[in-house]
């Protein structure tokens, strides 16, 4: 398995990123969510996310950047979760959504949920579209 997170996958672009919050749709776990939306990439590339942490909850950027850090090391851990169930690529934006401060195994065990989340709704979406 290969547990990494490659510059190629992760979320820059201004226009996919306005697309995800127009056009995406969402799953949550709380105090995750993951928003998602199909997109073309360059060649061999399934999958771009983004993390984001709100200033709302976390005034000091200290914080902010911790759990950003916490929820990109906890979807490299699982992302063959995200793999195995995609066809097409995908883009995703994740999103820490409350002011608990939780320990990195129970926001890991949140993220395993939420990608199985996913994973269920877009079987269901692929079912509804045939």
């Amino acid at each position: 398995m290969n547990f990494t997170y490659p510059k190629n996958e992760k979320l820059k672009s201004k226009i996919t990123i306005g697309l995800l919050f127009t056009e995406g749709k969402s799953v949550a776990k709380y105090p995750l969510r993951l928003v998602y939306n199909t997109g073309t990439f360059g060649e061999g590339e399934k999958i771009k996310i983004g993390v984001s942490v709100s200033k709302k909850y976390f005034k000091k950027a200290v914080d902010r950047n911790y759990f950003k850090r916490v929820l990109r090391e906890t979807y490299r851990l699982n992302k063959h979760l995200l793999l195995d169930n995609l066809d097409q690529p995908y883009s995703f934006m994740l999103f820490y959504q409350c002011k608990d401060r939780l320990t990195f195994e129970e926001i890991n065990t949140k993220t395993v949920q939420l990608f199985e989340k996913f994973a269920l709704e877009i079987k269901k979406e692929e079912e509804q579209s045939k």
